[in-house]
């Protein structure tokens, strides 16, 4: 019988990883300029369920927001300004029940989210459909003074006092679309109405590129990061031809002037096969993927052999073996770790959020090998973190 949902919403979910790798390791690490000791992380924690299952299996408060745990992953710093979205209507509630809530959000969809189900919602219809919906929109997508409201002067200070790596984040030329017209509009227009979609990423290229102009110029960042969830196990959802003409221009324009200014890692988010597509990306700047998914083909020591250091991850380990046992959990460690600890480049960890139904002495297993073999590894590595010849 699955136990009564006390932890609902998405920030319920949320985990304490206890921060501790600093500024210039984790960029030299990602950067494959050093490889002294392994990076080691849970990417988003569990899945809706998980913890009451933890806790009827005896799980601690500690064990429940993973502070019980130990990651090697670093300190990280945002930057409070806003390159997306902004402004629009006031939300309005339509129906919230124990199952579910529904309601108009500030761009103007409806939303709902099945309580029992998820911690994010769904839009079930969109605001733009053509042109004239969009010139609608546009004025939440352009750039005014209001976008560097937020204190990131002293976002941007207290992160370097505190040897934080510092990141600001674009919106998705993919995600950001679908958030407008949903996946099959927008795939559609790519086909019947480019100038529609070149004039929403031309805008927000225009938008990102003022804003992080103004910030960088006092306040260099580490790592522009972007959200596209593009892909799922049959492949992206749009090809090289396609990222090329419409994002690729957005990416180069913003990481180039994010690069020269001295940030060093471009990292996008995208679940699914990500594999037709990596080769455009990496032209349109980005040089660190997650979560890869073993479920979508996202083989990470394949990856490794095909594209070297022109590419760094996180994630990657397959987190449906924790549902199989130990022997899967070990077979699955084996074919991938020694691989990611003798390259580098890479924050080892499970490739998305830990399904329900995994038990919590098997996790508890699966990070206890991760660090016998992590620290396995450490014992043939000189002092200095150049590779030594195994003995």
């Amino acid at each position: 019988m699955t136990p009564k949902l006390k932890w609902t919403r998405h920030e319920d979910l949320a985990i304490n990883r206890r921060e501790s790798v600093g500024r210039q390791e984790y960029l030299d690490h990602m950067t494959f300029q050093r490889n002294d000791r392994p990076l080691f992380t849970e990417i988003f924690g569990p899945l809706i369920g998980l913890k009451e299952q933890w806790e009827e299996q005896g799980g601690t408060p500690q064990e429940l927001d993973f502070s019980a745990f130990t990651y090697r992953t670093e300190r990280r710093a945002f930057l409070p300004v806003n390159c997306g979205f902004q402004g629009g209507r006031p939300e309005e509630l339509i129906e919230d029940t124990e199952e579910h809530r529904i309601w108009k959000d500030s761009r103007g969809r409806t939303m709902k989210l099945p309580r029992k189900t998820a911690t994010l919602a769904l839009p079930l219809d969109f605001p733009v459909a053509d042109m004239d919906d969009w010139l609608k929109m546009k004025p939440c997508y352009t750039f005014d003074e209001s976008r560097l409201a937020g204190d990131w002067k002293a976002a941007w200070a207290k992160g370097m006092k505190e040897d934080a790596v510092i990141r600001v984040s674009i919106p998705g030329g993919f995600d950001e679309p679908r958030q407008l017209m949903g996946e099959e509009e927008l795939c559609y227009a790519v086909y019947e109405q480019p100038e529609l979609l070149h004039d929403i990423l031309e805008t927000m290229m225009d938008t990102a590129f003022r804003v992080l102009e103004i910030v960088t110029r006092e306040c260099p960042v580490d790592v522009l990061s972007v959200h596209e969830d593009m892909a799922g196990k049959s492949g992206p959802l749009m090809g090289p031809d396609t990222i090329r003409e419409f994002i690729l221009p957005y990416y180069r324009r913003i990481w180039d002037l994010c690069r020269d200014r001295g940030a060093r890692l471009f990292d996008q988010d995208s679940d699914g096969d990500m594999n037709p597509v990596i080769d455009v990306f990496l032209d349109a700047g980005i040089n660190c993927m997650h979560p890869m998914e073993p479920a979508a083909n996202m083989d990470v020591v394949q990856v490794r052999q095909k594209y070297g250091n022109r590419l760094s991850f996180y994630g990657g380990i397959d987190k449906y073996v924790l549902r199989q046992g130990r022997d899967a959990v070990d077979a699955e460690l084996e074919k991938k770790i020694p691989t990611l600890l003798e390259t580098g480049g890479c924050v080892i960890g499970l490739d998305h959020r830990i399904p329900d139904g995994t038990p919590l002495d098997t996790y508890k297993y699966y990070l206890s090998r991760m660090w016998e073999m992590m620290e396995e590894r450490e014992l043939f590595h000189s002092p200095t973190g150049s590779l030594a010849a195994r003995l």
